[in-house]
């Protein structure tokens, strides 16, 4: 069965991985959606040589190396028992975007479909982000520098991804329920299902 792969990506505080969950708890039969850090905690969980590979970088406080989380990622695509597959958090930089290009090109039974970008300004992520604790310098020491990591790949991302035709923004600063739903759509129209 050849998997449609769609790749969701977004600001931390966009909403993506809440987006993406709903998704696919509407769809139990059609999608699976799973965020990086899901699929390398259930490699490590199943035990396998992968998973082992992965404990020790995890233990060690380590990066897991690329290589290690593609392969994390195209066994997971493999094993899913439904024919559509969303991973939300992928790629975040273009390092990440290159090496799943390869991986792609290698794997004609996994096909990548989309690219939906959940797009929100600055504030409203921040806001999300930090809720009520104003005034916690660390906190927003640490969103800011989240927000520099996903920013400074991102046009470099875009551009790739609309080369390919494959890049569809959604905005990110409306209702769960409007978001989900034009997500939805998109989906299912691109899948076919």
């Amino acid at each position: 069965m050849k998997k449609k792969l769609f790749l969701i990506i977004g600001a931390p505080g966009s909403g993506k991985t809440t987006d993406a969950e709903i998704i696919a708890q509407r769809n139990p039969d059609k999608i699976v959606h799973y965020s990086t850090g899901d699929l390398l905690r259930a490699e490590v969980a199943s035990g396998s040589e992968l998973g082992k590979e992965i404990k020790s970088y995890i233990d060690q406080g380590k990066l897991v190396p690329l290589n290690i989380v593609i392969n994390t990622i195209k066994n997971a695509i493999e094993k899913a028992d439904k024919p559509v597959v969303i991973i939300d958090g992928f790629p975040r930089s273009v390092e990440q975007m290159k090496a799943l290009d390869e991986m792609l090109k290698e794997n004609p039974n996994i096909e990548l479909v989309e690219v939906i970008e959940v797009v929100v300004s600055e504030e409203t992520a921040k806001e999300r982000v930090l809720g009520r604790a104003r005034g916690a310098d660390d906190n927003v020491e640490v969103f800011n520098n989240r927000m520099k990591i996903y920013l400074e790949p991102l046009p470099e991302i875009e551009k790739f991804y609309e080369s390919q035709n494959k890049l569809v923004k959604i905005n990110g600063e409306r209702s769960i329920e409007e978001i989900v739903a034009d997500m939805e759509k998109e989906i299912k129209e691109k899948a076919g299902i």
